[in-house]
């Protein structure tokens, strides 16, 4: 049976996952409202739907996203090349806050925009050469609750592990995380709403 991991509020918590070094922070305190966040991102976002090769098909990423970060930040993932827009001040903001948390600094973002219970993120190692060895990602979720599940690559005893990430929360993904896990979100059974997913991250030259 996967075990389901459910974090203390409060403080910043490192999660017991073997093989990895993850830490969770129940709620992130920034100057608006999660909700008015959420719809600030929804509205203004100049989101794209990004197509993937998928079984030697060409097919649409359920999710939109975008990418943002200082100028020459670019971003390769999936066969698909990233060109940072602008920072807004608002996501500078947010930046600022999951830095302060994270102890770390962060020069990009990928949003993610999950629109409802059928958009959905499949297992992967954010392991791109662009963010160095042993990254750090701090990923903010605002929105509708939504699991995140890691699977060991190369145990295969290990179970998979299964996060429930709600709004306002912050996941550090550090140290050999990426090296020895994937990660993915499902789609979901019943509806949801709306989820918007930040990761920060720190794209090296």
């Amino acid at each position: 049976m996967a075990s389901n991991l459910m974090p203390v509020d409060g403080h910043l918590q490192r999660l017991p996952i073997q093989d990895a070094d993850v830490f969770y922070l129940r709620r992130v305190e920034l100057s608006r409202s999660h909700a008015e966040i959420l719809q600030w991102l929804i509205a203004e976002v100049p989101w794209r739907a990004e197509e993937v090769m998928v079984w030697g098909r060409t097919v649409l990423q359920p999710r939109l996203t975008a990418w943002y970060g200082d100028a020459g930040r670019s971003y390769a993932y999936s066969g698909i090349l990233l060109r940072p827009l602008p920072w807004t001040p608002l996501l500078l903001e947010i930046k600022r806050s999951v830095e302060a948390v994270a102890g770390s600094a962060f020069n990009s973002v990928l949003l993610n925009y999950y629109r409802d219970n059928r958009d959905s993120i499949g297992f992967h190692s954010d392991d791109e050469r662009e963010l160095g060895l042993r990254p750090v990602i701090g990923s903010l979720s605002l929105g509708a609750e939504r699991i995140l599940t890691f699977k060991h690559k190369r145990l295969k005893q290990a179970e998979p592990v299964r996060l429930r990430l709600p709004s306002g929360s912050l996941l550090l993904m550090c140290g050999k995380t990426q090296d020895c896990w994937r990660h993915g979100i499902a789609k979901e059974s019943r509806p949801c709403g709306p989820r918007v997913n930040l990761t920060f991250r720190a794209i090296i030259d």
